[in-house]
């Protein structure tokens, strides 16, 4: 098997898995555009593992995990996925994380950790990318231009990325003083009550009973009962259930109402069920 090349030197073909978790499609998205630049990758939604047990060892020398960045850390369902996956037979690892402009080094570093816990090993490389932020609990997405500059700054980025993972290239995980200490702050709270925050949700008359809430929900959280949603309490708070419904009928209390929904351009409903699909891939 040969080794990922070192920088400044040839690149390497390599066969390559990519995990993927996404609430609004800005991390499919840029897995999408990281796998169609390596070639010979397979993209597998995190969420697929949802229900599974035991560990999880992908056939592939080449590994990388993309995710959203949640109060500057990982979403659970990452963190847990993490923990259980085994990357004996890889020769690079990489991950890439998406986030609204408060930085990514710190779950970085969480999911560095994680993996070296769990199998010695830990990241090869990892990158932050900014991309539209979507937290509808707190603030209203960008939209029109200012949403389709940082988009394409945001695939300029993602090309590079591509090509310095291509190389096999060590890149020293970003360090954020400021970023440790907003996590050590924000994060545990979040991780604690993360589940049960749909609690939050309500649905409005404007409901049409589509059942796009459920069939996107990558924690598999909603069910559709007497034509509207229901939250089960294994909420990820990703929010896609708030920004993609078409009647704009979900609300987190009077703070979502009128505040610009989000879903990656380039994506549609579809990308969202399949990354949701209830399979198993160990």
């Amino acid at each position: 098997m040969q080794a990922p090349a070192e920088i400044g030197s040839f690149e390497v073909v390599m066969k390559t898995v990519i995990y993927y978790f996404t609430g609004t499609g800005n991390s499919l998205a840029a897995a999408k555009k990281v796998a169609g630049s390596l070639g010979d990758t397979e993209l597998v939604p995190i969420a697929a593992f949802r229900n599974a047990t035991g560990e999880i060892r992908p056939d592939a020398e080449r590994i990388g995990i993309v995710c959203p960045v949640y109060f500057s850390g990982l979403p659970a369902m990452v963190e847990s996925f993490a923990e259980r996956l085994d990357l004996a037979l890889a020769d690079y690892v990489f991950s890439v994380v998406t986030h609204g402009g408060g930085g990514g080094s710190a779950a970085l570093r969480q999911l560095d950790g994680v993996l070296g816990e769990r199998g010695g090993r830990g990241l090869d490389a990892g990158f932050a990318v900014r991309m539209p932020g979507n937290y509808i609990l707190m603030y209203g997405s960008p939209a029109g231009e200012k949403r389709d500059r940082l988009l394409a700054a945001a695939g300029a980025e993602l090309e590079a990325i591509a090509g310095r993972i291509r190389q096999g290239e060590r890149v020293k995980l970003p360090n954020s003083p400021v970023a440790r200490l907003v996590k050590a702050i924000m994060y545990p709270r979040f991780r604690s009550r993360v589940h049960g925050d749909d609690r939050k949700f309500t649905v409005s008359e404007a409901c049409t009973s589509c059942g796009t809430c459920a069939s996107i929900c990558p924690a598999g959280n909603i069910e559709i009962i007497d034509g509207r949603p229901v939250w089960n309490h294994r909420c990820e708070l990703c929010c896609g259930c708030i920004h993609l419904c078409p009647a704009e009928a979900i609300q987190a209390g009077k703070r979502t109402e009128g505040r610009q929904r989000y879903r990656h351009p380039d994506l549609t409903i579809v990308d969202w069920r399949r990354s949701g699909e209830d399979e198993l891939r160990e």
